[in-house]
């Protein structure tokens, strides 16, 4: 859960700060085809859900005892 989340969190980040720089993720670049507004959601959405799986994904891994 972990590396998706962190995947997804620096997708939607850099995703976030490309947009305003005129660029964009070729893996990403399908957000924006409804619309910048539903482009923005999907790039937030992206941003918070992978934050919270790495969140949840961290503090997971420091739970379970070592083998």
């Amino acid at each position: 859960m972990k590396s998706i989340g962190g995947l997804m969190l620096l997708l939607g980040l850099g995703s976030f700060v490309l947009h305003y720089m005129e660029m964009e993720f070729k893996l990403l670049m399908w957000v924006d085809n409804w619309g910048p507004e539903a482009g923005l959601g999907i790039r937030i959405g992206l941003i918070v859900v992978g934050g919270a799986l790495w969140l949840l994904g961290n503090k997971r891994e420091k739970t379970v005892p070592a083998a």
